[in-house]
């Protein structure tokens, strides 16, 4: 039961995470298209990816993948 719980949680997490990640998405296209072109237009994926390019160097640095003796 316990375990149930735990998905639930996590599965609607992804899905608020997702939800809101749109909403920005589609209010940065909105924004975008009432400048006339002043701002580049919102790239997720790419801001995404960064962020965990980062967050694994950080993790990397502070020896997190390496087995202690």
């Amino acid at each position: 039961m316990d375990n149930k719980k735990k998905v639930l949680a996590a599965i609607s997490a992804v899905m608020t995470y997702i939800k809101t990640a749109e909403e920005a998405a589609s209010m940065q296209a909105a924004a975008y298209n009432n400048t006339a072109g002043s701002a580049p237009p919102f790239k997720l994926w790419g801001i995404s990816s960064r962020m965990d390019i980062m967050q694994r160097r950080s993790l990397m640095q502070m020896k997190a993948f390496y087995k202690k003796s």
